[in-house]
């Protein structure tokens, strides 16, 4: 059974509500992306084009464009003359991924002690009380969309919306790595009071310590590795070990 247990809530079963101009298969991308990322389609698991066509209401052509891109973006395999499933997390790349948003990240809390204004900070915290609501009331769906939010105000803050936009482009693996983690005894409890480590340096506009905290906020994605692939196994592909070495190169501040 999967890590998440109750947390999980597939969205389909009913027709997909495109935006304006968006296309039937975009739409499908976008949902069938959200699943897998979100971990609600877990790594391995069989996708029928004929049942996702139905769940949507829609044919099995867009369906089957939708299945050709995600193939691109690592996040499906289809295999001819075999089912088409959820590709697992390949773990190898997750040391780059983790050390590029690090970096970005860093030096966004940094520029954020210098520039945010009370507005900024109040926003922050905000995000932070929505994380607490989320954590309180056991929606781990919610809890990592204000995650999502807390970062993306972050660099509203360092006046570095842009850097938000380019972490987005690295960490799609590593963001169904991220949930895994999230159901660990603790773990979301640490992510809310790491936020508000972040917030108060901020607010004190002491860059070096935003810094700090922001790294060892993100620090936790690399020591809970071990465990999460011990746990999860068969979610993931790639060599232990090696990864686990490589993992040890993200030391580097």
């Amino acid at each position: 059974m999967s890590a998440f247990g109750h947390f999980q809530d597939r969205t389909g079963g009913r027709p997909l509500a495109a935006q304006p101009g968006m296309t039937t298969a975009a739409a499908v991308h976008r949902a069938l992306r959200d699943e897998i990322v979100s971990m609600i389609r877990l790594p391995g698991e069989k996708i029928a084009e004929a049942e996702v066509a139905a769940a949507h209401a829609v044919s099995r052509t867009p369906v089957r464009e939708a299945l050709l891109r995600l193939a691109d973006e690592g996040l499906v395999e289809i295999a001819a003359r075999s089912a088409t499933r959820v590709a697992r997390i390949p773990a190898a790349i997750l040391p780059d991924a983790i050390f590029v948003r690090s970096a970005v990240e860093h030096a966004t809390a940094r520029a954020a002690a210098h520039q945010a204004r009370g507005s900024s900070v109040t926003l922050l915290r905000g995000l932070i009380e929505r994380q607490r609501e989320s954590l309180g009331a056991g929606d781990i769906n919610a809890f990592h969309e204000a995650d999502e939010a807390f970062h993306a105000a972050l660099a509203m803050a360092a006046g570095r919306p842009g850097a938000w936009e380019m972490v987005q482009q690295v960490k799609t693996q590593l963001d169904r790595y991220r949930r895994l983690t999230l159901p660990e005894a603790g773990r979301m409890l640490r992510v809310v009071e790491e936020h508000g480590a972040i917030v108060d340096a901020i607010e004190a506009h002491d860059a070096e310590k935003a810094g700090r905290a922001m790294d060892h906020h993100l620090d936790g994605l690399r020591r809970s590795l071990a465990s999460i692939r011990d746990h999860n196994p068969d979610y993931f592909s790639g060599d232990a070990a090696g990864i686990s070495a490589a993992f040890e190169t993200l030391l580097f501040r």
